[in-house]
């Protein structure tokens, strides 16, 4: 098993450091990424809908499917399409973000039309509307702010996010295997234990401090300047925040699974589980990576 996580596990690392490269030097931003992103977010639709039809609940698909796209493109699209009307990059985020709000608002109406046209009688359509609801936030909208992460400042944003995140799943993996003998959370995830978040966050810290001595001062967009290169405390708290928020992220997940009685999401990666499982941890410390380089604190 971790012969096969590991191989599985670089080769994906390497498949998107080399999209990244690609995104980066392409003319137009997103170009190489949002494809991927795209069918990572209907694999994860699907498997989240999964999760909510062993718990007998099933809200219209096709709208849930629909209302993600919708929402994880919005971005994409005040930037290449209003964006090109709206002067200065203060404007285009504004635009971004009215974009990314307004296609949640059209998804959740989506949502109700479709639950009125199939309505025969009284059921469980408070419970669809709520899981549907729950479904275009969890993924659609968490996923949103990775992608203007990339567009607003650059490749080395995402990045920040991405590897942060992903080295704290490896040093809870690790450290839990290695030194794990307090249970964390024994009801939502038996295996993780408080040494394992120690290392987490140990991880999370060292890449963070990494990633912006190295590679955020190369890879961001011309004439942005990262602060950890001069300090390394604004990257290690950057790191330390992002391996806390990941973890919880991680045990959102567990508890979803927990009460499906799932042990992964899918088994579409082997090793790892699945495309959910791979992205649990990275969709709640999203929106709080934005924040942090939205108003300075890093970046």
């Amino acid at each position: 098993m971790l012969r096969t996580r590991l191989i599985v596990g670089a080769s994906l690392i390497a498949a998107l450091a080399a999209l990244g490269w690609l995104d980066h030097r392409a003319a137009l931003p997103g170009a190489w990424l949002m494809p991927g992103l795209v069918v990572f977010t209907l694999l994860a639709t699907r498997e989240l809908l999964a999760l909510f039809a062993a718990k007998g609940l099933a809200p219209v698909a096709a709208v849930v499917y629909a209302g993600n796209l919708l929402i994880v493109l919005s971005p994409w699209a005040a930037r290449e399409v209003v964006g090109v009307e709206l002067a200065g990059a203060s404007a285009r985020a504004s635009g971004a973000a009215e974009l990314t709000l307004g296609a949640l608002a059209v998804a959740v109406a989506l949502v109700l039309l479709a639950e009125m046209a199939r309505y025969q009688g009284p059921g469980r359509i408070v419970e669809n509307l709520g899981t549907a609801a729950f479904a275009l936030v969890y993924l659609g909208l968490m996923l949103s702010f990775a992608v203007r992460l990339r567009l607003e400042w650059g490749i080395g944003a995402l990045a920040s996010l991405v590897v942060v995140v992903k080295m704290g799943d490896t040093g809870a993996y690790f450290c839990g295997k290695a030194f794990g003998r307090h249970r964390m959370s024994p009801r939502l995830s038996p295996s993780k234990t408080l040494e394992g978040a120690v290392g987490a966050v140990v991880f999370s810290a060292l890449a963070s401090w990494a990633v912006f001595q190295w590679l955020v001062p190369v890879a961001t967009n011309p004439g942005q300047v990262a602060k950890g290169s001069g300090s390394a405390l604004p990257s290690l708290g950057y790191g330390v925040l992002l391996g806390l928020v990941g973890m919880v992220g991680d045990l959102a997940e567990s508890l979803l699974k927990r009460d499906a009685a799932c042990k992964d999401s899918s088994s579409w990666i082997p090793g790892l589980g699945g495309v959910l499982d791979m992205l649990d941890s990275i969709l709640l410390a999203a929106p709080v990576a934005f924040a942090c380089w939205r108003f300075g604190w890093i970046g």
